[in-house]
């Protein structure tokens, strides 16, 4: 049936709306898809951008050279060698076990090596490098260079790693470096992002350990490029960041190696610090080890031959070790009497060779005794009854009190390990420590630095420059910090008179320089180099009053763990002090025959451009010194051991 005219132009109507309302929707969604484009591709284009190249790129850190640590003169104590290394990439390598089996044939690889390469890469990510081998030749690079195409995943590295070479020398000193641990993560509260880099390395112990901050330096960065998977494509950038700071310390190289070679096979500690300004020439325990042991990871046999060593070489025993400070305490009883102005310089105390205190009997070490003696008199020839007696009139607490002001019972700041604060007890100490009233017998066992008196080599140090100069010299380790010069304030005056101090220097003068002094074998007969000291002897052991009446037994009948400690202080020169020194030879026997030859060689070191010139010395004894040092393994000039050297 054919449409009437209006039929037809209803419909065209219909849809032409229909059209419309089509074209309107379609217009619309173009509209909003424009304008959604627009919006991704230019209001968000940065955005996008940098999403992208985060996926594309990758940001990884360089560690930095650590810093130098010299002596005094410039001398390196520690450095940085190049380090040959091999690494792998689990990601690239595919089948490890068998990439690591061929690599064991190309180099030498140990059944620990490969088990711990196994366990450490399935620690890590599968894209971080894990070190296979490290310290080798550059005969062993080349072949892993070679037999790369063979090797997936397998690339050979040039590091930096830590060098110690003067390695015993210096190894209580500045002590070691080694991998960061997640014990020493724990104990850092934002810990820097260098310290998560495999096998990073950071100082453990003295000087490398405590400045860290300075001599690790500040990272730098590379970008890579890197592919959907993570793969390394090619490098894009890469900044170089900061050296750690450069240390000079205030030990001279040459002094340090002089005593540590002096002290030989002792269990021993000495050291020689400068009275003016407190620097610290020498520093040096016996025996000691080899730090770069502990670099390159110490072996088990290695290590428990340190620790099964009676003799202790791992204890730095010049700060960590404590020891009663024997005779060489009697200037500080002797100076608290003279400052409370319960003795004057001539008081006279007579020795029968002991003395009664309720109903106990303490004994001087001359049997004999001393008869009739002064302050000076008791020093020269370590008179105990004098000290006996002026302790109890001048009492524990005054003592105490004298001690820490010349430096004993107090933990000096220097960047060394395990600085032990020693013992100077008064009454309050014990009724705290022993929950115990303080006796009178405590008080006569410390007056010669016996009882619960303790004292490190260093602080006996400081106690002896104090004396010489009656300042408040205070010891210093660093000289300076990346070029710039460590402060020294001036030092303050002791409140101590100077009549009483050179009394005591008096005193000290004649130990070594009188007839009867306990130390005269060690005098130095150069006018200008002339010094003064004391001897000390500690027990370790009691003495029974049936031994007592029996003869005491002499050190060289005991077990060595069971002879007495044997120190010595002194400084010199007498008239204008430079340096002071200190010695314990641990179950050395006496300080007169153990310590003193010693500090006195020790100091004549340091008072020369040289060996100690053998003019220092008596005449007869000129040539058994003579031999003595000609038999030292000391270093040469460029720093050689003598065995290197010879090799």
């Amino acid at each position: 049936m054919r449409r009437s005219p209006k039929e037809t132009d209803d419909a065209a109507r219909v849809t032409h709306r229909r059209a419309l309302l089509m074209g309107g929707a379609m217009t619309a969604m173009f509209a909003v898809l424009g304008a959604r484009m627009r919006y991704l591709s230019v209001e968000q284009a940065d955005q996008f951008k940098l999403l992208a190249e985060e996926n594309r790129i990758s940001i990884r850190l360089i560690p930095p050279a650590r810093g130098l640590i010299q002596d005094r003169n410039g001398k390196l104590i520690a450095g940085n060698e190049q380090n040959y290394r091999v690494v792998i990439t689990r990601e690239d390598a595919g089948d490890v076990d068998a990439v690591l089996a061929k690599l064991a044939h190309v180099i030498p690889l140990t059944a620990d090596d490969l088990d711990r390469t196994s366990k450490e890469m399935k620690r890590t990510s599968p894209f971080a490098p894990v070190t296979v081998a490290d310290r080798l030749t550059w005969e062993d690079m080349s072949k892993v260079a070679l037999n790369a195409p063979s090797l997936p995943g397998v690339s050979p590295e040039v590091g930096l790693s830590r060098r110690y070479p003067r390695d015993t020398d210096f190894a209580h000193v500045v002590g070691y470096v080694g991998p960061v641990s997640e014990r020493d993560l724990e104990a850092l509260e934002t810990p820097d992002p260098l310290l998560t880099i495999p096998k990073f390395q950071i100082g453990k112990i003295g000087v490398e350990r405590w400045l860290e901050d300075y001599l690790r330096g500040t990272a730098g960065t590379r970008r890579i490029e890197v592919n959907a998977v993570g793969r390394v494509m090619r490098e894009l950038e890469r900044k170089e960041g900061d050296p750690g700071a450069d240390i000079r310390l205030t030990i001279d190289a040459d002094v340090q190696n002089f005593v540590q070679a002096r002290l030989g096979e002792e269990s021993a500690a000495a050291v020689v610090m400068d009275v003016n300004n407190g620097d610290i020439i020498a520093i040096a325990s016996s025996p000691s080890f080899d730090p770069n042991l502990f670099v390159r990871g110490i072996s088990h046999t290695d290590y428990n031959g340190l620790v099964e060593d009676d003799h202790r070489p791992l204890a730095n025993k010049t700060v960590q070790g404590v020891y009663p400070p024997g005779s060489t305490f009697k200037m500080v009883t002797a100076l608290a009497a003279l400052k409370a102005g319960v003795i004057n310089v001539d008081t006279t105390v007579r020795c029968p060779g002991h003395l009664e205190v309720g109903g106990r009997r303490f004994h001087c070490w001359k049997r004999a005794g001393h008869g009739a003696v002064n302050l000076e008199k008791s020093l020269e020839q370590s008179c105990d009854v004098y000290f006996y007696d002026i302790a109890q009139k001048v009492g524990i607490d005054k003592i105490a009190e004298m001690g820490r002001e010349l430096g004993l019972g107090v933990r000096h700041d220097i960047p060394m390990s395990a600085i032990a604060e020693g013992i100077m007890p008064n009454k309050q100490w014990k009724a705290e420590q022993h929950k115990q009233d303080w006796r009178i017998g405590d008080t006569i066992n410390a007056s010669i630095g016996q009882g619960y008196v303790l004292t490190s080599p260093l602080q006996l140090a400081v106690m002896t420059a104090r004396l010489a100069t009656g300042r408040a010299v205070v010891p210093r380790l660093v000289r300076a910090i990346d070029g710039r010069e460590t402060e020294v304030p001036p030092a303050a005056e002791l409140d101590i008179g100077e009549a009483a101090l050179r009394k005591i220097r008096s005193g000290m003068f004649a130990v070594i320089n009188s007839e009867r002094g306990t130390a005269k074998s060690s005098r130095i007969v150069d006018e200008a180099l002339v010094w003064a000291g004391k001897t000390g002897t500690s027990q370790v052991r009691n003495i029974t009053a049936a031994e007592r009446a029996r003869g005491v037994i002499s050190n060289d009948q005991l077990p060595w763990n069971r002879r007495d400690h044997a120190l010595f202080v002194g400084f010199a020169p007498y008239t204008n002090p430079r340096y002071a020194v200190s010695v314990v030879v641990e179950h050395g026997g006496g300080g007169s025959t153990a310590a003193a030859p010693i500090a006195r060689d020790a100091i004549l070191r340091a008072l020369s451009d040289g060996l100690p010139p053998l003019s220092a010395y008596p005449a007869s004894q000129r040539n058994r010194i003579e031999s003595m040092l000609s038999k030292l393994p000391l270093r040469d000039a460029s720093g050689q051991a003598p065995e290197a050297s010879k090799a």
